[in-house]
């Protein structure tokens, strides 16, 4: 029921069947076996679904760099069956050095997720070094058929501007970056699951580890990865009610499991973007009904995958307590201050190209917070979650968000404004800018210079009646609130005043009630 703007996730699902669908059937035109007609189907779905590159260009360039990744993950796999150690030690290699790669932006992530996503296969579809040929050319064939449809048939990048990069927060180097901190905080949570996992099942501990890696996709800090753990583990269970339900009454029949298969691929894609609950519902009926198209499905076998992903998300949670962890302070401290200052980066671009700047443009800027508060929203998700019992870190963080977006929507009326060929300058707008200039600094003063809650809260009050008396010289000087700069002026206005407001929430302690609530 979430909101779809210009129904991209319902035409972005609907592609992702069309590919996935078209990489299938090519599969078994050529004579593919079952085994290589998933693996093909598999790989097509990770290339629509990780590769997120900004441009139409870079995410082709992404998509053609998957197999080098995957093609040797897949050879070492299919060669260590007989070898549990060696094969173990693979494994979290291939996790370590997965979730570093991170670091290169969304190449480096999607190559990571295709690499350890064949090695997880070779262990779901027990693949032998015999079979490595036809595998791969069910990968090739696949990937060309998903990029057929991506970039030929349906490119929906093409007609979209490229969205904005926000590269990780990088926290320094060594260990103390976050990039590393979380490759060897997943190596050892993958540890911990894989051995748990093999006490309870020595065919199917692999569910465990993978249960555990992604937790460890797309989050930060370990907020974020108690959250996506609780919501795996309950998107699996409820998937496991539907798999019953669904699944084992078709015992693997052909027609109606391709039909249910197309239905959780729509599923996972259309669900992805606002609910992971959701998603990994979508994700546990689809497995179920491969392993039902392989003849190995029954009860105990979903129950088995349930308890597996209970184990592998318990793996991820005590990683991210114990092993360096990153607060979730920390990491929306961060991301909150990143967004101010793009709010300040957007107010110039518009003040210039009101002042007449033919090279100004603040559309690029305004994409760039809508990304930005996206991260924010994501970091700050543990805090506002239902079952949080922190009652003033969540009333401070729904405030943040809430005065957030209202920097948004007045960043966006002002960008739009200036857009207008008739907008005229005004002496008043320069002055405008300068005060949320002056609020941005006052609210990302260096955590290491000392809070002083009661100076700036003064000083973002200061501003906002610098921002009183300016509405109010506005309207006694005759500006219309349509015309001229005074929609403009509205716009710095009402920036203002939640600029101001954010000082409460943002310095004063976490832990203490919010006053004004």
């Amino acid at each position: 029921m979430a909101p779809d703007p210009g129904r991209l996730r319902l035409r972005t699902a609907t592609r992702a069947v069309l590919g996935i669908g078209s990489g299938v059937a090519l599969c078994g035109l050529a004579g593919h076996s079952l085994a290589a007609a998933v693996t093909g189907g598999l790989a097509a779905l990770l290339a629509l679904f990780t590769v997120t590159d900004a441009t139409v260009r870079d995410q082709v360039v992404t998509t053609a760099a998957l197999p080098a990744a995957g093609f040797p993950v897949l050879a070492v796999a299919a060669g260590l069956h007989g070898h549990p150690a060696a094969r173990d030690a693979a494994l979290l290699a291939v996790v370590g050095l997965g979730v570093y790669a991170r670091r290169w932006g969304p190449r480096g992530h999607a190559l990571g997720v295709f690499a350890f996503m064949t090695f997880f296969s070779a262990q779901f579809l027990r693949t032998t070094p015999e079979q490595l040929p036809e595998l791969y050319a069910a990968i090739a064939l696949s990937l060309a058929a998903a990029s057929a449809v991506r970039f030929g048939l349906w490119c929906l990048e093409r007609d979209a501007p490229p969205a904005p990069a926000v590269p990780p927060l990088s926290g320094g180097r060594g260990l103390s970056r976050t990039t590393t901190r979380q490759a060897v905080q997943a190596t050892i949570g993958a540890a911990l699951a894989l051995l748990a996992g093999q006490l309870l099942s020595d065919e199917r501990w692999y569910w465990a580890v993978g249960a555990t890696w992604w937790v460890f996709v797309n989050t930060t800090s370990r907020g974020e990865t108690l959250v996506r753990s609780f919501r795996r583990v309950l998107g699996t269970l409820i998937g496991l009610g539907a798999g019953v339900a669904l699944v084992v009454p078709l015992h693997g029949a052909a027609v109606p499991t391709a039909v249910l298969v197309a239905v959780c691929v729509f599923g996972i894609f259309y669900s992805a973007p606002v609910s992971y609950t959701w998603m990994m519902l979508s994700v546990t009926v689809l497995a179920g009904s491969l392993y039902g198209v392989l003849g190995v499905l029954d009860t105990g076998l979903l129950v088995l995958r349930l308890a597996e992903t209970a184990i592998g998300a318990l793996g991820a949670v005590l990683a991210v307590l114990v092993v360096l962890p990153v607060t979730t302070h920390a990491t929306t401290d961060g991301w909150i201050q990143r967004a101010l200052r793009c709010v300040h980066a957007c107010t110039e671009e518009a003040a210039a190209r009101l002042a007449g700047s033919p090279a100004a443009d603040p559309a690029p800027r305004v994409a760039e917070l809508e990304a930005l508060l996206g991260r924010v929203r994501l970091s700050l998700a543990p805090l506002v979650h239902p079952l949080s019992p922190l009652r003033a870190r969540k009333a401070r963080a729904r405030r943040v968000l809430a005065l957030l977006d209202v920097c948004a929507r007045e960043v966006r009326g002002l960008a739009a404004v200036a857009a207008d060929p008739e907008a005229s300058h005004d002496e008043r707008l320069g002055a405008a800018c300068r005060r949320v200039e002056a609020s941005v600094e006052a609210l990302t003063a260096h955590r290491s210079q000392g809070h002083r809650p009661a100076a700036h809260h003064s000083a973002a009050h200061h501003s906002a009646a610098h921002r009183s008396q300016g509405h109010r010289a506005a309207v006694a000087e005759g500006a219309s609130p349509l015309t001229g700069p005074g929609p403009a002026l509205a716009h710095l206005h009402g920036l203002e005043r939640a600029l101001a407001d954010l000082a409460a929430p943002l310095h004063s302690s976490p832990r203490a009630p919010l006053a004004g609530v």
